[in-house]
């Protein structure tokens, strides 16, 4: 098959997609489609199974747009049972559609980066991938990062999803890689390895960062969302790939026996004695912080310029994964200290006129609370102020657990709104100041609906030596209310309160 198939327009036959119709059928595929609007004579639809709806429900209107082969289950093809009779497409039943469409659609858009790692955990996959993007790059390779912020790197484009669907995902691979892109790191959302969006991808090796409550409304039960992180190294990541897992997380040595059990060899990263990459001490100061680490009993160390004790994990998941890769462990490590933070993520917004610092993170979940205030704890000499939020229409269980991670540890609270979404913004906080009235600074919390004017009573109540750290949207640029996308920036926001208060405006 040409590896330009759908760029250039050639067809294919749909055996050579990988799929198998009863009868020997195999007719020349024109392009690949889960939506039936965009279906073209000689496509292939894949009518997948949906949370709210079944696509098979759609069979029919591709079938009148000329598709030449219906890739579904058994369930989407009795939807449309009758027109299929009636109709000469092919069908190819999968007992996993969509993860015959991923292999599909590795086939149809043919090239990747020749390297390639990813890396999954309930929090840090942005920065673990962003980090081996720019260690590649100081490497001297054409080298991109793909997930919640998008496509960045030596190729950008936007993405809608932190794990995009698999034909958006293999079209951006292809473009990528026809763009001279070598090396790339992705991020691999529970969402997207449970519903099989990564398979086709030819990984070198993956990460584990960690493990913590987040997306139960989806999965609804921690062995349900385990299972799905764990899907990256029991059947994406092939036997032969290399593993590089957080063992300090308390789930993290069952992920390295999964990985293990697979043959996979496994570098295991943290402060555990039995790490091959092993942190063995941290210092920190206003900006930044040192690290003293052993590669396979070596000491090594090196200062970051990076707020937060947590991304010493992170830095040493994505040097594991890059050396995994095959890169040169000692260029690998002359690389940390040039490694700069990804927008959202412990971003250093502004500073006061007294020295006060404001920090935008992506926190938003509870562990993710509580680890982002421990970590900027060090780097204060006065008070933590913390603005936190929850999203509406997500899981509500987590509510008053971030309201008390974050009176537990910060000195001062703010509970604003986040994205609302369909919710009443009023009901979610709530929820999450009943958790603050249960930790530490329930004396000096507050209920503020609005963010602008909760991110500027925060920067107004900055003291000498003091920080503020806004959780919960990171990078985002729009407030989702209801089916409105609001601009919104809180790194900008925070730069505007801090000018007006300081007279600079």
């Amino acid at each position: 098959m040409s590896k330009k198939a759908h760029l250039d327009g050639i067809s294919v036959t749909l055996s050579a997609l990988g799929l198998t119709a009863p009868a020997g059928r195999d007719p020349r595929i024109t392009g690949l489609t889960a939506d039936s609007r965009e279906v073209r004579p000689g496509y292939l639809f894949a009518a997948l199974p949906g949370s709210h709806i079944h696509g098979g429900a759609f069979i029919q209107y591709a079938l009148r747009m000329g598709a030449a082969a219906i890739l579904t289950d058994t369930e989407g093809a009795s939807l449309a049972r009758e027109e299929l009779a009636g109709s000469d497409a092919a069908l190819v039943l999968a007992q996993e559609p969509r993860q015959a469409l991923a292999h599909a659609a590795a086939l149809w858009f043919g090239p990747q980066p020749e390297t390639m790692v990813a890396v999954t955990g309930t929090n840090g996959k942005t920065s673990v991938a962003s980090f081996a993007r720019q260690i590649w790059e100081e490497l001297g390779f054409s080298a991109i990062n793909l997930g919640t912020t998008g496509i960045e790197g030596s190729w950008t484009a936007p993405l809608r999803h932190t794990t995009p669907d698999p034909i958006t995902l293999h079209k951006a691979l292809a473009e990528a890689a026809r763009a001279g892109v070598t090396h790339a790191a992705m991020e691999a959302s529970s969402h997207g390895l449970d519903q099989f969006r990564l398979d086709g991808v030819i990984l070198a090796a993956a990460g584990f960062t960690n493990f913590t409550q987040d997306h139960l409304d989806y999965h609804h039960s921690f062995d349900a969302y385990f299972a799905a992180k764990a899907g990256l190294f029991d059947r994406v990541l092939p036997e032969e790939g290399i593993a590089v897992i957080n063992i300090d997380d308390p789930r993290g040595p069952e992920m390295a026996r999964i990985a293990g059990g697979r043959g996979q060899e496994v570098i295991s990263v943290g402060r555990d004695a039995r790490a091959r990459l092993r942190l063995t001490a941290q210092r920190f100061d206003a900006t930044g912080q040192e690290l003293r680490f052993e590669w396979q009993g070596a000491a090594q160390v090196v200062r970051l310029n990076l707020v937060g004790g947590f991304q010493a994990q992170n830095v040493l998941v994505a040097a594991g994964l890059v050396i995994a890769a095959g890169a040169d462990p000692a260029e690998v490590f002359e690389a940390l200290p040039r490694l700069t933070t990804v927008r959202g993520r412990m971003q250093h917004a502004a500073t006061r006129d007294n020295g006060a610092a404001v920090y935008v993170d992506y926190a938003h979940t509870p562990d993710a609370v509580q680890t982002a205030i421990a970590a900027l704890r060090p780097h204060v000499l006065g008070r933590i102020v913390a603005i936190i939020g929850a999203g509406g229409d997500r899981d509500t269980t987590k509510r008053p657990l971030m309201g008390r991670a974050a009176s537990d540890l910060a000195d001062v609270v703010i509970v604003t709104d986040d994205n609302p979404r369909s919710e009443d913004p009023a009901r979610i906080r709530a929820a999450v100041m009943a958790g603050v009235a249960q930790g530490g600074a329930a004396d000096t919390a507050t209920d503020v609906g609005d963010r602008a004017e909760a991110i500027l009573r925060g920067v107004d109540a900055l003291g000498p030596g003091d920080a503020l750290l806004i959780c919960g949207k990171g990078h985002e640029t729009g407030q989702v209310v209801g089916d409105d996308i609001l601009p919104f920036d809180d790194v900008e926001q925070a730069s505007v309160a801090v000018a007006a208060l300081d007279g600079r405006l």
